[in-house]
């Protein structure tokens, strides 16, 4: 492979290790490698809790690992065991990337997930040292002396090749560094066997490739690109290109992407069978999804609703759920326009016994806000959309549930319940 034509520079994958973990360790003074810790969600609707993070020492002594579900925690007095602080890790985040943008410019720092950035450092990694490696262990020094965090690095000519470097390499020495270059590819890449360590690839793709007599990264380096395309399509292109440590991603570019929709989902904290609970919640969560729209200046002229029933439970037909979409006739950011049609999704498409505990909604088919469609069926002297822009404003300023509907104070409602958290998680910055 000649990579004189491919996009070539120098690129940092920098992760914060078992970072949930790593900071609830620090804020108690405790050493995140030695303590055995976990983060646990314990929202109702985990089913009695999920681990979100632990750390090294839980993962290595215990074998503790994400999601591990409460009842397979093992009952040892060593573990401790936390909540989990959204606002806390997010605050950490940025306080990471500070650091990072004192080695690159804003252009070239591109935060990749809450614990994870790319720093395109081809132009200026040259500004603090002769060797990269050693300006990768001055941003390691740095984050640790003033945040007390661990970074892993995976360096790369390319930002592919950096995540790969991180996951496989970086992840799993002592240095946490791995680096992976055009002229490594063969060394570092080609070796590997699990397919399912390579980013990108899942079991369901694993298997897929398998079908096709691929089981390894060389087999795939070496495959036919045109038999690989017709058989997976343009993700075929992809990861043929994986193969070779390929990526011509520029992180410079502006993407346009067009809007495919706004929407939230909920895993019900129990089953919910009553009919007048269920529409309670589609209404919560429209409302939360025609305020986002508002805040965004768009308008929808398609909802989308998926309803899944509880584990175990299926309608006559034997499905386990539902999903259903439908055109508007027009567009809108108003909630009660877009909770009517959800509501009539709903009746529509529920057999009226089968129990329900995931709820998803979403608008699609977004426009940019331009006005209100006039309805002579409407009365001109009250506009509905004036009254929820001024309750979006006191939400912003007061807090979510400063204001908020009569009816999320009946029985299934989750509105209240979920207005402190942060991705679904606890959001508290305290240690009680």
């Amino acid at each position: 492979m000649n990579y004189n034509h491919e996009p070539t520079g120098v690129f940092l994958l920098i992760d914060n290790k078992s970072f949930y973990a790593t900071v609830e360790c620090t804020m108690r003074g405790l050493d995140p490698m030695t303590t055995p810790l976990v983060v646990m969600s314990e929202a109702a609707n985990t089913g009695g809790g999920l681990v979100m993070a632990a750390s090294p020492t839980a993962k290595r002594d215990f074998h503790v690992r994400n999601v591990f579900r409460q009842r397979n925690l093992p009952r040892d007095g060593r573990i401790i065991v936390v909540p989990p602080r959204m606002n806390l890790y997010i605050n950490k985040n940025l306080a990471v990337n500070q650091i990072f943008a004192e080695y690159v410019g804003p252009k070239d720092l591109l935060p990749y997930s809450i614990d994870e950035s790319i720093l395109n450092i081809t132009n200026t990694w040259h500004l603090f040292s002769n060797n990269i490696l050693d300006v990768i262990r001055q941003i390691q020094h740095e984050v640790k002396s003033k945040l007390a965090l661990i970074t892993t690095v995976g360096v790369g000519n390319n930002p592919l090749q950096a995540k790969l470097a991180l996951d496989i390499y970086a992840k799993h020495n002592r240095e946490f560094v791995g680096v992976i270059t055009n002229h490594t590819v063969e060394q570092k890449i080609w070796p590997i066997k699990n397919l399912t360590d390579v980013w990108g690839i899942n079991q369901r793709m694993q298997a897929r490739l398998n079908h096709l007599g691929i089981y390894s990264m060389y087999q795939l380096a070496h495959c036919d690109p045109f038999e690989l395309h017709a058989a997976l399509g343009v993700i075929g292109d992809q990861l043929y290109a994986t193969a070779w440590g390929i990526d011509r991603t520029d992180l410079h570019s502006t993407i346009l992407r067009r809007s495919r929709g706004v929407g939230n989902s909920q895993v019900l904290p129990r089953d919910y069978n009553d009919i007048n609970e269920i529409e309670l919640v589609i209404k919560e969560i429209g409302a939360q999804v025609a305020s986002r729209l508002r805040a965004q200046g768009k308008q929808a002229a398609g909802i989308y609703l998926s309803i899944g029933y509880s584990i175990g439970v299926t309608d006559a037909d034997g499905n386990t759920g539902f999903a259903h979409s439908l055109k508007l006739s027009d567009a809108t950011a108003e909630t009660q326009a877009i909770n009517q049609q959800l509501i009539y999704l709903f009746e529509k498409y529920w057999d009226g016994h089968a129990t329900v505990r995931e709820i998803g909604v979403s608008c699609t088919r977004l426009v940019d806000r331009f006005g209100e469609q006039l309805s002579i069926f409407n009365d001109s002297n009250y506009n509905p959309f004036h009254l929820e822009e001024t309750m979006d404003i006191i939400r912003r300023r007061f807090g979510k549930t400063s204001i908020l509907r009569a009816s999320s104070l009946q029985r299934g409602g989750t509105f209240i319940a979920r207005s402190g958290l942060v991705g679904g998680h606890n959001g508290g910055n305290s240690l009680e």
